[in-house]
């Protein structure tokens, strides 16, 4: 019990703890909010029983950010996929990011991108792997491609199975230099701790800690969100 309990502190500590940043060469903006987001997926049998192995990834995100007097950005997101076994899903998907940052015009950015998630079961708990490559539309033809992949972690707890604790990191890579998407190199990095609540097969809720540190424009000040973030996952 002591080793598994030893096995799954390192685990946090890998993924929330030591998460590698770039120097900070210029000023650390720092500041409070919260993100809000349900996520609904499914298999496409609800549809046609044909469809069976096709899925289907709905999500809506509302955020606040500078000490939660601000809303900054909304999110929407939608999906298809096709489950290549019961690990393994490849997507294709759009999103669109309504954003109002403070003293900065409105951008109503559209995102294209791929998609392949594994999840991989273990003796200590559930690891997810995800990697999306975005084509984000920025402003008119100014396109900036930039890949994000995710490690997540989840480990329910023994005294009470529908209780988990939930980790995950995501990091953001710029590949390319644009006008209004900065210049290439690293963007940005995302790191979760918290728990979730098993209601059912159909419904899960999460809550906990989401660190944001992104990077600027020209890779000269730096800012760190510190959120709460509350998910709803519904499974169809």
């Amino acid at each position: 019990m002591i080793k598994k309990k030893m096995q799954l502190g390192g685990i946090a500590a890998v993924m929330v703890g030591s998460v590698s940043m770039p120097a900070m060469a210029g000023d650390l903006l720092e500041d409070a909010g919260s993100w809000m987001q349900i996520v609904g997926e499914g298999s496409l049998k609800v549809v046609d029983p044909k469809l069976e192995k096709g899925r289907l990834w709905l999500e809506g995100q509302s955020r606040f950010d500078d000490n939660w007097n601000h809303w900054n950005q909304g999110m929407v997101r939608a999906a298809v996929g096709y489950s290549l076994s019961d690990r393994a899903t490849i997507w294709a998907g759009y999103t669109w990011l309504p954003t109002q940052n403070s003293g900065k015009s409105y951008v109503s950015q559209q995102d294209v991108w791929p998609a392949f998630r594994y999840v991989l079961p273990t003796s200590v708990g559930t690891f997810t792997f995800r990697t999306l490559f975005e084509s984000n539309y920025l402003n008119g033809n100014d396109v900036r491609f930039r890949p994000r992949q995710m490690l997540r972690f989840m480990h329910p707890l023994a005294f009470e199975p529908r209780l988990s604790l939930i980790t995950w990191d995501e990091f953001f890579i710029r590949v390319n230099s644009t006008q209004f998407g900065g210049q290439s190199g690293f963007d940005q990095n995302r790191a979760f701790a918290g728990l979730g609540w098993t209601f059912n097969k159909s419904f899960r809720a999460e809550a906990g800690y989401l660190n944001q540190y992104l990077d600027d424009a020209t890779h000269t000040n730096n800012t760190m969100h510190h959120l709460i973030m509350g998910s709803l996952f519904i499974n169809f």
